[in-house]
């Protein structure tokens, strides 16, 4: 159940980076494996945003030279650009997909299991401020690619050899 991208445009939202769309525009975000993607979405204003976020925390670091590369720093950076639009924090509703594990087999310790890390992440910085998840494909061992459709909030999710799916 693929939209038809006519009197649309699809917005690429590169990886450490992240972009707002308003109806009908589409973001859209590939090569999640353990990055997340996070998109947020207000129904009543039709603006929508997609982060993908590669890394769960800035604190590690000394000098951040793309917060968005960083759950912590990213997820409001994109909120405080999708205010500037007329989005209302109080609407807005989060959905995550990616934080797989790419390299199965490995000892966990070698992996840092930063898929799992980004997604944990990202979930507290949602609940700190208050915005619900209402849904999520996070996990596994496989990468995706999100698209986010400001006309409807839906979220499409194609995965290599299996069939587009929509949350």
């Amino acid at each position: 159940m693929e939209l038809a991208a006519k009197d649309n445009a699809e917005i690429q939202v590169g990886i450490a980076d992240y972009k707002i769309a308003r109806n009908p525009d589409r973001l859209i975000t590939l090569g999640l494996g353990s990055c997340v993607g996070v998109s947020l979405y207000d129904p009543v204003v039709g603006v929508g945003g997609l982060l993908h976020v590669m890394l769960p925390d800035s604190a590690q670091f000394n000098q951040v030279s793309k917060p968005a590369k960083f759950a912590d720093l990213g997820i409001p950076l994109l909120i405080k650009e999708m205010q500037s639009a007329g989005v209302s924090i109080y609407r807005l509703q989060a959905k995550l997909v990616g934080g797989a594990q790419m390299f199965s087999g490995l000892d966990d310790k070698l992996t840092l299991n930063i898929g799992q890390r980004n997604t944990d992440k990202s979930r507290e910085i949602l609940k700190k401020l208050g915005i619900p998840i209402i849904s999520e494909e996070v996990g596994g061992n496989r990468g995706r690619t999100m698209i986010l459709d400001t006309r409807t909030g839906e979220v499409l999710i194609r995965t290599l050899g299996n069939k587009l799916k929509v949350i």
